[in-house]
C-alpha cells in the first residue's frame, strides 16, 4: 500500500472553488478504485496551501486508477471545472509508504 499526498498552492480567493472540487473528488476517487483519506483546504496559518490524500495498492495499480478517473464522467467534468475556475495555481504529488503505526488511543486523546 502506498500513499499519495497531494500538495496544493490555490488562489485564496477561491477557497470555494477549491472545496466544490474536493466535494466532487470524494464521489469519484472511491468509484475509481482507491482508498480517499480526504482533502483538506486552508484553515489557520497558510491560505494558500491545501491537500489531498488517497491510498493504493501500487504505483501500477495507480496508472490504471489514474485512466479510469479521467475516464469517469465525474472525474471529467472535475478536471475541466479546475482547468476553467484556475483556483490551482501549483500540483505536487508525492507518494509514500507508511514507516509506523499509530499508537492504539493516540487520537482519542
Amino acid at each position: 500500500m502506498i500513499t499519495c499526498f497531494i500538495q496544493y498552492q490555490i488562489d485564496p480567493a477561491k477557497r470555494a472553488q477549491f472545496e466544490e472540487y474536493s466535494r466532487r473528488w470524494g464521489e469519484a476517487i472511491p468509484q475509481c478504485g482507491a482508498d480517499l483519506v480526504g482533502y483538506f483546504s486552508p484553515h489557520e496559518g497558510s491560505s494558500t496551501l491545501a491537500y489531498g490524500v488517497y491510498n493504493i495498492e501500487s504505483l501500477a495499480a495507480y496508472e490504471t486508477y489514474r485512466a479510469t478517473l479521467a475516464a469517469h464522467p465525474l472525474g471529467k467534468e472535475n478536471y475541466n471545472f479546475a482547468q476553467r475556475e484556475r483556483f490551482i495555481l501549483k500540483e505536487d504529488r508525492t507518494f509514500l509508504k507508511i514507516a509506523s503505526r499509530p499508537r492504539l488511543g493516540a487520537i482519542a486523546r
